[in-house]
Order: C-alpha cells, then structure tokens, then sequence
C-alpha cells in the first residue's frame, strides 16, 4: 500500500506554524495520505480497515474521508455513527470522529495558498498564516472548496480515549460563548469571513435594508407587544415562567400568548387558572395535532391577539428583571432592526448562577454577525422578532433550530439589533429539552441545523 503518514494533533487546535510544518514533512517523506488524529486517545485500526479508507478516498477522487468507528471504554465497545458533511457544515466543532484520513496532494496544495504568493485574479483571497488556533479549521474549509469531506458510515476503526484531567467537563455547548475561549473564537470568525468570502456568500453589512415602517392596518387594534410561550407539560415550570411575563413594566400593553401543546400533566389546568386571574394571559390550545414548537410559534403570530412585536420566552425560563420587555422593544427602534437578540445568564432550577454565567453571544458583532452566525450552534435569548416579518417567514414546524433557522433567513436582508446585558434566566435542570440527549438525537439535531446553514449559504451565494 502506498505510504501513509501518521500524525496526532492532540485536539482540533493547531497553529499555522504547525500545519505548515506538517506539509513540509509530507513533501519530505513522499506520502501520498496522511491519517491525521484529532482527539486524545489511541486509535487501533487494522491494515485491511486502513486500506479500505484508502480505497475509499482514492475512488470517490475527495480531499478527505472520515469513518464511523468503535469506542472502547473499558470492558464496552460502543458504535459511534457520524453524520453527512453539507455544504453548510460550517461549525468549527463539526464531529469528523478522532481520526480522518487526508490525500497528501491536497494537503499541500492548501499549504501553497497558504504560504505561497498565490492570490486569484480579483486578490479576493488571502488566507492567513499566522494562526495560533484555528489553523485546522481553515485547512478543512480550504479542502471542501475542491470537494466535501466524505462520510464512510461504515466503522473504520476502534477508538480507546485518553483519559480526562480530574474536574475535566466533556460538555462543549457553551465553549464558543466562554469568555476564556475569546480569542479561539475571533480566529475561527476570520477564517469563516474567508470561507464564505471566497465563496461569493459574504454579506456585507451596507447592503442590510433599514426596518420596514410597521403597516398602521395590521397594527390596529393590536397591543406593542406579545411575550409567546409554547409549552407542552410544564407544570413545574409554567407559571412562574408566564408570571415572569406578567411582572414586565413598560410604557406600553402588552399580553401573554401561551400555546398549550395538549398538555396531559396539569399544565393546562394551572393556564386556565392564570388566564381566568389576569386578562393579559391568552391561552391558546390548538386544534391542531401536528404542532412542534415552530408551529405552535406560528399559531400565537397568526393569532387575533398578537402584538406587533413578538418576543420569546421559553416555559422552564424567566426573565431577569421587569425592564426585559422594554428593553427589547426599545431596541427595535434604537438599533433600526427587524429582530432583536439579548443575552442571558445560565442558572440552576433555583436561579442560582451556574458557569459559564453571562452567554451575551459578543460573536454576534453589528458588522459581522449575519456572517458569522453560520459557524455557531446559536444566537442568544430572549429572542424578539417584528410580527409582519414573521408572517412573511413562519418558522420551521420544529422543535429544535426553527428560531436558528428565522434569524438565519432575517439576517441575510434585515440588522438584527443586540442587547449585551443580561436579560433572561436560562433554568438547567433535569425537565430540560436538550438535557441528556442520546447520540442519535445529538446526531439529528446537528444534521438538521447544518441542513439550515446549507440551505441559507446556498440563497446567499444565489443573491
């Protein structure tokens, strides 16, 4: 077989220097494919295993293959599957699994635009050399310009982890908003801009249109604003979420739409209850059997009630203080936006802070953010957007992404406006949707929001 190179990276870190430094040790050495580690541990693979990969990368003529694979922990061995690169599979903590196997040719071609004098003919693209992090972001990126990266989902290896540091967390979630990991994060923001620079899908933030004049004909009648809180068996929660809402002091009306999924747990009983209490609560249960969250989103927008601004609320969550509502209405006008984003604090089921506290999303800058928002897994809460505007773009029948999803498609034609103080409680407990999710779900999750940046790269080349 022809000659492969190994080479641990020891992480998804790397510098310029380092990769230019590997590039030269494969011109050096002659080898035609590199195996390239990505994650602590010891990757056993067999030569027939290894040949199949080879085979692989050679026949389908890509840059890059990655396998499904076995993980060993102690006496178990559990399969691992992978998902599909998209073309919008822009995340910098995409999963190529711990290992991935590179054609050495492509290799160094990425290192000649790198580190050589080549430009296109416009100078468009200037990748940079001088990377202290984000240097295997950028050589992925630069690959999938020649061809996507390959998924084999078939198992191509068995993987032994190395073991954690003692108080080590494997909770990633939250590590692109760490503010320790802050200049990770600029890196891997100017490597993107590129990307989609090269790809004619950057957008420039002159060609963003200024909010629309709010139609005095749809507005009639209607109060300023609607806090929407979709919810299907929350009783724990519920109340204090829509009571939260009600504590809101501002200088203009305002109501509470809760959109009652069918709950079964008592949940519908303590809103009928609120709603009897408090005129401002609408407790909407739809006829409808099919709604996720998108939809049930959809409903209270379409609702006779619907203010003309609509802002977010999930049912286990609370906002920080009375001055939320105003805040973020006021921002509408201040910041000249069709939607709002604010930023909020990580707390236990009690409120008590939890790590890493403030998630204020400062990647989400005024001349970049609808850029950038491509390679993160998230926008920030509460989330408030222009009711016409979400008429004419309904969110995805989803529960998971569909607010992604509509900040994606404003932020192509529309300035979304940003509140950096904290405005919200995020309650982490044991009833939360995205807590403890299996691998499959995981998986479905991440393909459908990389299914999202696809479809959204693809109309922002188109535009």
């Amino acid at each position: 077989m022809k000659e492969v190179f190994y080479y641990n990276l020891h992480g998804s870190l790397a510098s310029s220097e380092q990769m230019h430094a590997l590039a030269q040790e494969l011109q050096a050495r002659g080898a035609e494919y590199l195996l390239l580690q990505l994650q602590e541990g010891e990757c056993v693979m067999s030569d027939s295993e290894l040949s199949r990969l080879v085979n692989v990368l050679t026949d389908a003529h890509v840059p890059m293959v990655y396998a499904d694979y076995r993980l060993s922990e102690g006496e178990e061995c559990t399969a691992v599957p992978l998902i599909d690169y998209q073309y919008g599979s822009l995340r910098d903590d995409f999963d190529f699994g711990p290992v991935v196997l590179l054609r050495a040719d492509a290799v160094l071609e990425a290192d000649g635009f790198v580190h050589g004098d080549w430009v296109d003919e416009e100078d468009a693209i200037a990748y940079r050399n001088d990377l202290h992090h984000a240097a295997w972001y950028q050589l992925r990126l630069i690959l999938s310009l020649r061809a996507l990266p390959l998924h084999l989902n078939e198992f191509g290896y068995t993987f032994v982890p190395g073991r954690r540091d003692k108080g080590e967390s494997d909770d990633s979630q939250f590590a692109y908003v760490d503010p320790r990991n802050r200049e990770v994060q600029i890196e891997f923001e100017q490597v993107v801009t590129q990307h989609l620079r090269d790809l004619d899908a950057l957008i420039d933030v002159r060609s963003l249109k200024s909010a629309a004049p709010i139609d005095p004909d749809g507005a009639e009648g209607r109060v300023t604003a609607s806090v929407v809180i979709p919810v299907y068996n929350r009783v724990r929660t519920v109340a204090d979420a829509v009571r939260s809402a009600l504590s809101q002091q501002t200088s203009f009306p305002y109501n509470v739409i809760v959109v009652d999924n069918h709950s079964t747990d008592g949940t519908t009983q303590v809103l009928a209850e609120l709603a009897q209490q408090d005129s401002r609560v609408c407790h909407i249960v739809p006829q409808e059997q099919t709604l996720l969250i998108g939809g049930c989103w959809n409903a209270a927008v379409a609702s006779g009630q619907c203010g003309q601004y609509v802002v977010q609320l999930d049912s286990d969550d609370m906002y920080a203080g009375p001055d939320t509502l105003q805040q973020i209405v006021d921002a509408f006008g201040e910041q000249d936006c069709m939607a709002v984003v604010g930023s909020y604090s990580l707390t236990d089921f009690d409120l008590r802070p939890l790590p890493p506290g403030l998630i204020d999303h400062r990647e989400w800058t005024p001349d970049n953010g609808m850029n950038n928002a491509l390679r993160i897994n998230g926008l920030g809460a509460p989330r408030a957007f222009r009711r016409d505007l979400l008429l004419a773009h309904p969110l995805p029948n989803t529960s998971y992404g569909e607010d992604y999803a509509a900040m994606l498609r404003i932020s192509r034609e529309y300035r979304i406006g940003r509140i950096y103080s904290s405005l919200y409680n995020c309650r982490r407990w044991s009833g939360n949707s995205d807590a403890n999710l299996s691998r499959d779900k995981v998986n479905r999750n991440n393909l459908y929001k990389d299914r999202i940046r696809t479809i959204e790269l693809q109309a922002r080349m188109e535009k």
